[in-house]
């Protein structure tokens, strides 16, 4: 199985996961009664929503590039993260509203133990199903993957801290920690949405790679120059999966252009084999030409 079809494959798992996750939940909100169980219930349709829209994206962000999308569709997988980030605010606010109205008249649980045991097997499919999205993802460098895995991680999260508390308001009697429960729960969905919103529109604002990335670049053209004189306005930026890299190059004035050519062909097999889904661009210079742009650093060259 390609990577490709891999990623397909868990995203489309994730909505089957998504609608068995989501009806265990709700069951044990109906058995119980419980504004904090409902809460959670309720975020699991965030779920399902956002586990189809990562689906969608990541079959759109695979297509080849066309002629409307030359530089091909990555980021399609950034549009499903940020719908996922403002349906988790929804969801967060749905909850606070519910609980408004239970802290008027909070109410006992019903069949706590049964309705406690069966969210916690919930929780616990979640745990291994977030595990598995957030490292395949980290490692396909798919956004709309990771996001999803990350959100599910979050439930898990959610789902412990209520089922303590709600152990707790049966054992004393204090009906009033279910509401409260359910309002630290939304308060939390609150951040999350945040956080994913927010690393989103960063990567559709053409985000570059980390520093130890862009030095770990340089090293790899540094070692793969022999031929050339130095390198300077080197410049990245993160597409979904896809890393672009683009920079100037300089050679002897004297140099053919099938010379210059063997270099950007050496370098850039040698940042394929390095950088998963790259793509090069190499701007030649002659040196008598070459102006180093102010304000950048040239690459150093064995």
């Amino acid at each position: 199985m390609t990577s490709k079809e891999k990623i397909a494959a868990l995203a489309f798992w994730s909505i089957i996961v998504a609608f068995a996750v989501m009806g265990l939940k709700f069951v044990a909100w109906r058995m119980t009664g419980s504004v904090a169980l409902y809460s959670d219930a309720l975020e699991s349709i965030v779920n399902v929503i956002t586990a189809m829209a990562a689906f969608w994206a990541i079959r759109v962000s695979h297509k080849p590039a066309d002629q409307d999308h030359p530089f091909g569709h990555h980021k399609a997988e950034y549009f499903s993260a940020v719908l996922e980030g403002v349906l988790i605010v929804v969801a967060a606010l749905l909850i606070i509203a519910q609980v408004w109205q239970s802290l008027q008249d909070p109410q006992p649980l019903e069949q706590p133990w049964e309705g406690l045991a069966i969210n916690g097997g919930a929780a616990v499919v979640n745990a291994i199903w977030a595990t598995i999205l957030i490292r395949a993802g980290r490692s396909a460098k798919s956004p709309a993957l990771e996001a999803d895995g990350k959100h599910i991680m979050t439930d898990v999260v959610t789902s412990a801290g209520v089922i303590a508390g709600l152990v707790g308001a049966v054992l004393t009697g204090w009906h009033v920690l279910d509401p409260l429960l359910a309002l630290l729960v939304a308060l939390n969905i609150l951040y999350q949405g945040w956080k994913v919103t927010g690393e989103s529109l960063n990567g559709l604002m053409d985000r570059g790679v980390d520093t130890e990335e862009q030095m770990h670049i340089r090293d790899i053209i540094s070692a793969n120059s022999k031929g050339a004189l130095e390198v300077h306005d080197l410049k990245t930026r993160i597409a979904g999966r896809a890393t672009f890299i683009e920079f100037h190059m300089v050679v002897d004035a004297d140099m053919t252009v099938g010379e210059s050519h063997v270099i950007c062909d050496r370098i850039e097999d040698a940042l394929k084999a390095e950088v998963p889904s790259v793509r090069v661009t190499i701007h030649v210079e002659p040196d008598d030409e070459a102006k180093l742009p102010k304000g950048t650093v040239a690459v150093p060259f064995a």
